[in-house]
């Protein structure tokens, strides 16, 4: 079996004279949660749209779970909360996640159960036979969440699930997502709450004009990418041309110094250096860059998520 729940290569679609998504080539292993980062008109839609056989690529290859895109048997293994959802209004929450277990052939008893625990679990349990049409946006997302885990995936899209939710909400998704991991499934999480997807995510990937501009793993302290603050006295010329062997992004405001490093582990060697060379330092202070950092260094200032 496969250790890529997604494979895609050189994955491009064309609508018109417009090319949505240019050049998609990705790997997301089984198992893990992983972010799908890029501004708006990143082509980020239509790529999922193209991951879960909704829109045709016009060239390329995407394989899910082992299969190519399409396949019957591995679409029963994938869940969907999508970000623009219209459910059925006249419907209960129980009717509701009832008629989807019908339609991906679960056994009654065995839905019931799973719908009764899911709706339990996305705190809607006391709201199971109100009618969709009146429930808030939150509970809308809620009981969406719900829905996409009813078949117990393996893999599982979640496009801004936590859309409308207060802090408490937003909370409870990422733990639901945390207990997919722990179970084996695979998240494939497109969120514009760059804070949530930092403390959720193992990977994320930078997405812009329809290719991947980086994929960096998350939690590696030692791999990302850090500023230094630092104040200090002779702060010579040839000092900060020696600087660049570790540094870049070096700038200097009088006895303010800032520069970017790859990781932690360069930190001492830096500051030795500064030492050797008579540099009188009264303060050094790493900050390691925020995922929005990054994004704005990787993707740059225009557009937005």
């Amino acid at each position: 079996m496969s250790d890529t729940a997604i494979e895609t290569t050189h994955l491009r679609k064309v609508f018109g004279s417009n090319a949505a998504v240019e050049d998609l080539s990705l790997d997301v292993y089984c198992g893990e949660v992983f972010g799908f980062l890029g501004p708006n008109g990143a082509g980020k839609s239509t790529s999922i749209k193209m991951l879960l056989g909704l829109v045709k690529p016009t060239s390329g290859e995407a394989r899910l779970l082992g299969k190519p895109v399409g396949d019957v048997s591995t679409r029963r293994r994938v869940g969907f909360l999508p970000e623009h959802f219209r459910f059925h209004e006249w419907l209960t929450g129980a009717e509701f996640l009832d008629l989807h277990g019908q339609l991906l052939g679960i056994e009654p008893a065995v839905l019931h159960a799973r719908r009764d625990a899911l709706l339990d679990r996305v705190g809607l349990a006391e709201h199971h036979d109100k009618r969709i049409g009146d429930y808030s946006k939150g509970m809308l997302q809620r009981v969406g969440l719900a829905q996409a885990l009813l078949n117990e995936p393996d893999l599982v899209f979640l496009d801004e699930p936590t859309s409308g939710l207060d802090p408490v909400g937003r909370r409870l998704v990422r733990d639901i997502i945390g207990e997919q991991r722990d179970r084996g499934a695979t998240v494939f999480l497109n969120s514009h709450l760059l804070g949530e997807v930092e403390v959720t995510c193992d990977r994320v990937a930078f997405i812009n004009y329809g290719r991947v501009l980086e994929v960096r793993e998350l939690g590696r302290e030692t791999a990302d990418e850090i500023t230094v603050s630092v104040k200090a006295r002779n702060l010579n010329g040839n000092v900060l041309t020696s600087l660049r062997a570790w540094a870049d992004g070096i700038r200097i405001n009088g006895e303010h110094l800032t520069f970017n490093v790859a990781g932690e582990d360069i930190l001492p060697e830096v500051l030795r250096h500064l030492a050797a060379h008579d540099v009188d330092v009264y303060s050094f202070t790493p900050k390691r860059l925020s995922l929005e950092e990054q994004f704005v260094r990787i993707v740059g200032t225009e557009g937005g998520l």
